[in-house]
């Protein structure tokens, strides 16, 4: 019986609990949580998260980790605003702010796959450069107003018509719209693509993988590279839904998105990161937000329950496995 409910409580416990949260705020919330709208909203809330989260997946498939994601966002935003201001060409300006996402994260990968560098050390060097380079190019200041392609705004603020009455609209943002085709593109590249079947050999064992003739090296600073574009698309998503650069508007980025993949993980029999898991683990946070911020309670405490509720689960994770032993 103790095994049967260790078992069930392993294989179904974060999804039960994500359940329970649901009917909590849906019986303490009923005229304003479960609504089309509200709904809608946390999919546009947690979108930049979604991104951010999809992609440290790859990373996560191969065993490392990338702590520098949220201060490429904020770097990648005040690119967007800097480039802008000098050329007043929007497209010129994103396609610079990607390219800086690209670059910081191959670096990242230059790091650990030819210096030798461990992913948690270099990522946490990168993670200060690119912060100090964001407060550099800003100047220590936020960048708004004539600083941010218009059309950014717009798109942030617009979506796909799915139902209207009168003068009620159910609208599905833009921004969801995006992480919605970031997860695709991610669930593809790990699950239909050779170099996703590296990065799931690179996860088992690196040293059997590169014995295989996988270029290892390569793999895993492709696999940074994605993890730094899809930081400066967070980026970019952010600026457009604020109209604004900050230095620090990705800070939280980085913790969110380990948290979202390990709470994925747990879903998982095996363990290991899954994108869709990864989505679950986003709306997971997502909701919990949301709620939270619904019933004022103050953002601290919603950290605690979110380090709390991945203790529990990662923990029942590891005695499932004791079990198995």
């Amino acid at each position: 019986m103790n095994q049967a409910l260790l078992h069930f409580v392993r294989t179904y416990g974060t999804l039960a609990c994500f359940g329970l949260i649901l009917l909590f705020f849906w019986v303490m919330l009923p005229g304003t949580f479960m609504t089309g709208r509200n709904l809608f909203n946390i999919t546009q809330q947690v979108s930049m998260l979604a991104v951010t989260a999809f992609a440290m997946t790859i990373v996560m498939t191969m065993g490392d980790y990338d702590l520098s994601v949220g201060s490429m966002a904020s770097l990648a935003g005040i690119v967007l605003a800097v480039v802008f201001r000098l050329t007043d060409a929007p497209l010129i300006a994103m396609l610079a702010a990607l390219v800086v996402g690209v670059a910081g994260g191959a670096f990242n990968g230059f790091l650990v796959s030819f210096l030798g560098i461990l992913p948690f050390v270099a990522t946490l060097g990168t993670l200060t450069i690119f912060s100090g380079l964001a407060f550099l190019l800003a100047g220590g200041k936020t960048i708004f107003g004539s600083g941010i392609p218009a059309g950014l705004g717009e798109f942030a603020r617009g979506g796909l018509p799915l139902w209207t009455h009168g003068d009620t609209a159910l609208v599905l943002p833009n921004l969801t719209l995006v992480a919605a085709a970031t997860l695709l593109v991610v669930w593809f590249i790990l699950q239909k693509t050779v170099f996703g079947r590296h990065l799931h050999a690179m996860g088992g064992s690196s040293e059997a993988a590169r014995l295989a003739g996988i270029d290892v090296r390569m793999t895993r600073l492709a696999a940074f590279a994605l993890s730094g574009l899809a930081a400066a698309i967070a980026g970019l998503m952010y600026t457009a839904r604020v109209a604004s650069a900050n230095p620090v508007q990705g800070s939280g980025l980085m913790l969110d998105a380990i948290a979202a993949v390990f709470l994925g993980m747990t879903m998982n029999v095996n363990g290991e990161p899954k994108v869709l898991n990864t989505l679950a683990g986003v709306l997971f946070l997502g909701v919990l937000s949301n709620g939270l911020t619904q019933l004022s309670v103050d953002s601290y405490i919603r950290d605690i329950l979110v380090g709390s509720i991945i203790i529990l689960a990662v923990a029942a994770s590891g005695l499932e496995k004791l079990r198995r032993n």
